[in-house]
């Protein structure tokens, strides 16, 4: 297991701030960094200490249309792995990247 500068409760406590964010009025949430794992979505949290787990699996890396207009961002779907952060359940939140080193924090959107 790594552990990445800073305790799990900044993390927990950033996902569930992070995790009252919905989409509002009529227009969509922003997508930039939505991540598919598992049949849920993520989106990044701001990087704080946290400690990797255990390699879950693999996760896609969405291609973003932030307009609805059908015009996507230029990003491509892409794969990357999904590893457990400790002491934070993966239906609230996950690290991915290519290594264990590189993993970043993000919490389901809901």
């Amino acid at each position: 297991m790594t552990t990445i500068r800073c305790g799990a409760l900044l993390v927990t406590a950033a996902m569930l701030a992070l995790a009252g964010c919905t989409e509002s009025g009529g227009g969509e949430a922003s997508c930039s960094g939505l991540v598919r794992y598992d049949g849920r979505g993520y989106l990044p949290v701001e990087k704080s200490v946290f400690t990797v787990g255990e390699r879950l699996g693999t996760a896609r890396v969405e291609p973003c249309d932030d307009t609805g207009d059908g015009v996507y961002n230029g990003s491509a779907e892409r794969r990357t792995n999904a590893y457990a952060i400790e002491g934070v359940d993966p239906t609230e939140g996950i690290a991915v990247g290519d290594s264990p080193g590189d993993a970043a924090p993000l919490a389901v959107h809901r």
